[in-house]
């Protein structure tokens, strides 16, 4: 029987964990985070795009670990604030902010304002060792609510509104926040053709890492 390949989630959030695991539960990879391995060096998210800080971080742990990697990078984009927090939204109240100091500060700046249309937006990257990537991206469009609302999720959860299914990210079950949300719809496009991404995954590992297959390969 093959080895199960290892695929590593370049993040340390558990919620992220548990939500892709869920998505590529059925497929015979094992499924690690950063939390896994010793300390490596942190990324600096520097990129004007989600896709840039998204690539940057999926290459970079390919490449320090030797293992496929998928990185997403996603953020929330407010229409009256010019499309912010952005790239930014996981620091938006500062480095090290809590999901609640983001929150607090991006219902402030709202404060008064009825415009308040917004958008979730992800980029997912799946790189190898060698600096080859697939990229996917999802995006899910919603409401600001005047206050948060919900106990499940993270980050900006709360306090967005999916006028569809008249709750919160927060308020979701996790089943219908994989098939609403950004990351779920980036996930699912990927999980689509995961079988042919694990040929690709196999094709460009190094001769080393690749497992037994007993069928000719192909992209």
């Amino acid at each position: 029987m093959p080895v199960p390949m290892i695929l590593v989630i370049a993040t340390r959030n558990p919620g992220k964990t548990s939500e892709i695991r869920e998505m590529l539960k059925d497929f015979p990879i094992t499924i690690k985070n950063l939390n896994d391995f010793g300390p490596i060096p942190e990324v600096v998210e520097d990129g004007a795009t989600f896709d840039e800080n998204a690539y940057k971080k999926s290459s970079f742990t390919a490449r320090v670990l030797g293992y496929p990697a998928l990185a997403d990078d996603s953020g929330l984009c407010v229409d009256a604030l010019n499309g912010a927090p952005g790239v930014l939204s996981a620091r938006y109240a500062g480095e090290n902010a809590a999901d609640k100091e983001n929150n607090d500060k991006l219902l402030g700046e709202l404060n008064g304002i009825s415009a308040r249309k917004a958008a979730f937006e992800c980029v997912i990257s799946l790189a190898v060792p060698n600096g080859a990537a697939l990229t996917y991206d999802g995006r899910c469009e919603g409401i600001i609510a005047d206050k948060p609302a919900g106990n499940n999720g993270f980050g900006y959860d709360p306090i967005f509104y999916y006028p569809p299914l008249g709750k919160t990210f927060a308020q979701m079950t996790r089943e219908e926040k994989n098939k609403a949300s950004h990351r779920g719809k980036a996930l699912a496009e990927m999980r689509k053709e995961f079988d042919k991404v694990l040929k690709w995954l196999k094709l460009h590992l190094p001769e080393e890492m690749k497992f037994s297959c007993r069928e000719p390969i192909q992209c």
